[in-house]
């Protein structure tokens, strides 16, 4: 069995009291996009800095192509290419003067014929010989990722990598980088919070919250075992009586939500056809069937709340919540 490229075992951080990651466990394989997903503080930030060496782990290992980042992290930089939310370039240099100096101080033979290519590669080779002030902060992020490549790396981590730039860049961006992984084989770990542009390109995802991994696998994956309990719904619209009653009864229904604007029927198998008949046999205008599919705006929303229930349960038994809430009134 392939060795993981990433493999993390048992990772945790503190920083004083704080636990910015919890016993954290993760395999990414060679030439995945894997894309790390929590909100600001979730502990993405502090677990890149010790996949990278920059920071210790309070326990735990971090390997990357099979180099423990902690003890040899010379060697791990030397195999990743990194690349923060913001990426800083001399201003009055062009990009091709900023992407020869940085392969010069990286070693790299023919550093600016390399630095040619590479800005070739991400789309910037007619504006090559521009300074880089002038660079919207699309094409920054694009040469951000040319400095990334002209390390020839077998790993890039990209941080935030979207933010701030407008949806056409984003799109560009992302179908960029999903090229780069094909073509070169290249294992991606994405960090971000932008789920949407998550779900296009990555393989599988992990979500992230309160320095926690809660789940981890692709979307579809997710939603069968997040909404086992009815994981196909339907939503149909129209007008007319809704036959409540007469849906409740059809097998592996578990729920029929009614509103003004449509009926949401949820169920633990699809019996579509057998739902738009009964709805027509009893008189209901249809004008639209539709199928819900779980996207992962729905499937971390779950998480998150889940998530939020229990550690509030857990202090209610405690007795922590009790004294937190109550203590905000406590009289001065």
């Amino acid at each position: 069995m392939e060795q993981p490229i990433i493999e993390i075992v048992g990772l945790t951080k503190y920083y004083g009291s704080l636990k910015a990651v919890d016993n954290l466990h993760l395999s990414i394989n060679k030439g995945e996009i894997f894309g790390l997903l929590g909100p600001n503080g979730a502990g993405k930030s502090t677990t890149i800095l010790m996949l990278l060496g920059l920071t210790e782990p309070s326990s735990g290992m971090a390997q990357i192509c099979g180099i423990n980042a902690s003890r040899n992290p010379i060697p791990v930089k030397r195999k990743v290419g990194y690349m923060p939310d913001n990426v800083g370039f001399y201003n009055e240099l062009t990009a091709l003067e900023n992407l020869t100096y940085i392969g010069r101080l990286n070693g790299i033979p023919a550093a600016e014929d390399r630095a040619r290519e590479m800005l070739t590669e991400v789309g910037l080779e007619a504006a090559m010989h521009k300074k880089t002030g002038t660079f919207s902060r699309g094409m920054k992020q694009r040469l951000g990722l040319a400095d990334v490549l002209i390390k020839q790396p077998e790993v890039i981590i990209l941080d935030e990598p979207t933010l701030g730039i407008d949806p056409t860049g984003v799109r560009d961006f992302l179908a960029l980088i999903q090229q780069l992984s094909e073509q070169r084989g290249l294992t991606i770990l994405l960090s971000s919070h932008h789920l949407h542009q998550v779900q296009q390109v990555c393989n599988r995802v992990g979500i992230f919250v309160g320095g926690q991994l809660l789940a981890e696998g692709n979307v579809n994956k997710l939603a069968a075992e997040l909404f086992k309990a009815a994981p196909y719904v339907v939503q149909i619209t129209g007008s007319g009586k809704v036959p409540e009653s007469e849906v409740l009864q059809m097998p592996g229904i578990e729920k029929v939500t009614v509103t003004d604007a449509a009926v949401e029927i949820s169920g633990q198998q699809d019996i579509t056809p057998d739902l738009v008949r009964l709805f027509v046999s009893k008189g209901f205008d249809i004008s639209s069937v539709q199928k819900k599919s779980y996207g992962l705006d729905e499937i971390y929303q779950q998480y998150f709340e889940n998530n939020i229930k229990e550690n509030v349960s857990n202090e209610k038994s405690s007795g922590l919540f009790q004294r937190s809430f109550f203590g905000r009134f406590k009289k001065r």
